[in-house]
């Protein structure tokens, strides 16, 4: 069985460096063998990626491929406090998506940070989730991802 960094490495994908806190928090907290990420925007080389609303400026599709990069900068944050991802199991989700009054579709967006955690970590990648429909997100960014891991 290979690794996270051996799967992410076969997926064509480089974890990034840790996004930069855009107020007053840290990327990440640790509370006994549990690594609680902070917020994680569609960021890439320090530009956001999409604005606006799922439902109106942002498809579902470009939401969900936009929380597939929340979902990245999750795993550097959480490798960067842990080391390695080696030990490091997901056991909770929670996915915020910026979307019209009528948009019912949070689920399949937050599938794109979930789907991607499964392809890395295989049956470590497996966990809870919650996906929100808000009004409005920092930076007018249509999609957040945190996350909570475990390292064994």
């Amino acid at each position: 069985m290979s690794t996270p960094e051996e799967r992410l490495a076969e997926l064509g994908l480089e974890l990034p460096e840790v996004v930069k806190p855009l107020a007053s928090y840290v990327p990440t907290a640790v509370s006994g063998s549990l690594i609680y990420t902070a917020g994680q925007l569609p960021i890439v080389a320090g530009e956001l990626q999409a604005t606006g609303k799922v439902g109106a400026e942002v498809s579902p599709e470009q939401a969900q491929a936009l929380a597939r990069i929340c979902a990245l900068n999750a795993i550097a944050a959480v490798r960067a406090e842990a080391g390695s991802l080696e030990r490091v199991r997901i056991v909770k989700v929670t996915g915020f998506v910026a979307s019209t009054p009528d948009f019912y579709g949070q689920p399949q967006v937050v599938n794109g940070a979930s789907d991607l955690l499964g392809e890395v970590f295989g049956d470590a990648g497996v966990h809870a989730r919650s996906a929100v429909g808000v009004a409005v997100l920092p930076r007018n960014a249509p999609v957040e991802v945190e996350l909570i891991a475990e390292v064994s």
